[in-house]
């Protein structure tokens, strides 16, 4: 071979095609007394062996193994989630998922990525049950079904990375980068109802999830998986009967070690900035109103907000989500006016006021208009701000297809009919500039970046009514998927609920104070007003966007052969 001209490794075929041929010669050699010299045997021999096992694939498991292993991985994953919250299980629960998906048909890894969603959703998420009872009004096993439905659905998440994982290997990709590509992708673009998050599986334990700040919630969950693959790898390895890929091995061992480490100087150098931050002593008001009988709304907290002011304990008091409903329907030109007279002027003291407005049909379109409200008023009562809660909850606050097909809101009729806001701006408060979440929006990564980025609050208020979905783990879940919004702005953030879980959160993630669950009270604690430059503040998902862009590109393009040029 000339200088300059390149050679190509064999393909598979081509090596067992090769094998196949020289088996194929050795007994007409021998049948001709063509014996070979043994010394050139020898030599030989291991050269094809070691194209061999260089080149051999791993062999897939048999679908009724490899649908166990999924299972087993959705129910790991349900053990080591929010709720449950034996989170070491986080860092071993994909392994029986990425085994079973190795080298599988693309429709066969849909599959078991969607047995492993499916498995987790419907023993994580067992609290839809309650909601869709409560909401819909419908019998116990047609509220069955459609929860069925629903997480079959939401399951689909962990179907989309297996699809993307089973086209790219199919296609020649390393099959460790192609999981973990395909698991951010599938956390980053699929649409879920009720979003989660893998990464929120460690919120009890705050130094694996300060990576939050440079890459959000992904990264924090890529921070796991790498040690899922490193333990995959070995047993794979051990499946094949080889030595397992070091280079794997040790990346997912030095990942999380890495992570901890910047976690851990993380908490230390954000703990010294918020030493120096300014104090605000705050009081939140935890109602525990039922649901559509709240007649003592108005009493409670009010009386509450009555009494934190004369205690003089706290400077700012936050209610929860929809506490107390305008008394009337209001104008869009004088609402300001009529909430001070008729609500926030007796309180005595700067709060947060979650409220339901409601506007005359004359003014939107000829129907009663509601918008699911969040106040600032200063100690006099006056509204400073208003913020209108974007993202409403399906079936709870509006039905799907429902403006189309307005019959449904006869058929679900404790379903709301609100319109969602349109404003990021944050609530004023003097210096200060608060920026209001209500409800779900806390647990929407994105979102939060974007009115982080808009607003520049130097503090996060959160107003939230959890009370439809029962004494169960969703409120918990909800908490944690949240403190991951403190980590990533480094902001403060306050949770006031009406049902609980109330608590303020501070700019690591470890809670400050909290309070119960379906009880009334009042939680006092201290925040404090910090800002802070982060990564995930400044670029968001763009990382991820082109993670996806990359899995994708995996998915359609062959891995190409590699070209050596000759010595």
């Amino acid at each position: 071979m000339s200088d300059g001209e390149a050679t190509q490794d064999p393909s598979v075929e081509e090596v067992a095609a090769s094998a196949a041929a020289d088996e194929a010669k050795a007994p007409e050699s021998e049948a001709a007394g063509e014996a070979a010299p043994a010394q050139t045997k020898a030599k030989a021999k291991p050269k094809v062996e070691a194209k061999e096992k260089a080149w051999s694939p791993v062999g897939a498991l048999p679908a009724r193994q490899a649908y166990g292993l999924a299972t087993l991985s959705g129910l790991l994953y349900f053990l080591g989630f929010p709720g449950m919250d034996i989170w070491p299980l986080s860092l071993v629960a994909l392994v029986p998922l990425i085994v079973a998906l190795r080298g599988q048909p693309v429709r066969r890894a849909a599959g078991l990525g969607w047995m492993a969603g499916f498995t987790m959703t419907m023993t994580g998420f067992y609290w839809l049950l309650d909601m869709l009872k409560v909401f819909s009004g419908f019998p116990t096993p047609l509220c069955i079904l459609f929860m069925a439905i629903l997480c079959a659905y939401q399951g689909g998440r962990i179907a989309l990375a297996g699809w993307l994982y089973g086209r790219a290997e199919a296609r020649g990709w390393p099959a460790p980068l192609v999981f973990a590509l395909a698991f951010a992708a599938s956390e980053l673009v699929f649409p879920l109802l009720f979003p989660w998050y893998y990464g929120a599986s460690v919120h009890n334990a705050p130094v694996l999830m300060q990576v939050a700040d440079l890459g959000g919630p992904i990264l924090v969950g890529l921070v796991l998986v790498c040690a899922n693959l490193a333990l995959a790898e070995i047993l794979l390895a051990w499946r094949r009967r080889e030595k397992a890929d070091n280079r794997i091995v040790a990346i997912g061992i030095a990942v999380p070690l890495l992570a901890a480490g910047y976690g851990f100087l993380r908490v230390r150098t954000i703990g010294q900035v918020m030493a120096e931050a300014k104090k605000v002593r705050i009081g939140i008001v935890q109602g525990n109103m039922d649901l559509f009988v709240r007649k003592n709304a108005y009493h409670v907290y009010v009386g509450r907000t009555k009494e934190l002011a004369k205690s003089k304990e706290v400077d700012l008091v936050v209610w929860s989500e929809g506490a107390v409903p305008s008394p009337r329907a209001v104008t869009e030109a004088t609402y300001k006016e009529e909430i001070q007279r008729g609500l926030t002027k007796q309180l005595g003291i700067p709060t947060i006021v979650g409220s339901v407005l409601r506007t005359p049909p004359a003014e939107r379109g000829g129907r009663m208009t509601y918008f699911n409200t969040a106040l600032m008023a200063d100690e006099d009562g006056k509204i400073l701000g208003r913020y209108d809660k974007q993202y409403l909850l399906a079936f709870g606050e509006y039905l799907p297809f429902g403006d189309v097909f307005p019959v449904l809101y006869k058929w679900s009729p404790n379903s709301g009919r609100f319109t969602p806001g349109t404003s990021l701006d944050s609530l004023p408060w003097g210096e200060h500039k608060i920026g209001a979440l209500i409800c779900y929006e806390d647990i929407l990564p994105s979102f939060v970046q974007k009115l982080v980025k808009h607003g520049d609050p130097d503090l996060l208020v959160n107003l939230t009514n959890d009370a439809w979905f029962g004494d169960s783990t969703e409120p918990w879940i909800h908490l944690a998927l949240a403190k991951l919004r403190a980590v990533e702005h480094r902001r403060f953030l306050v949770r006031a609920t009406n049902s609980g879980v109330s608590a303020i959160v501070d700019a690591t993630g470890r809670v400050v104070v909290h309070g119960g669950t379906f009880k009334e009270e009042t939680i006092i604690g201290d925040g404090r007003f910090m800002r802070a430059w982060t990564l995930y503040s400044a670029i968001g998902d763009i990382p991820w966007y082109l993670t996806t862009a990359a899995i994708v590109a995996m998915g359609i393009w062959s891995r190409p052969k590699r070209v050596a040029k000759a010595a």
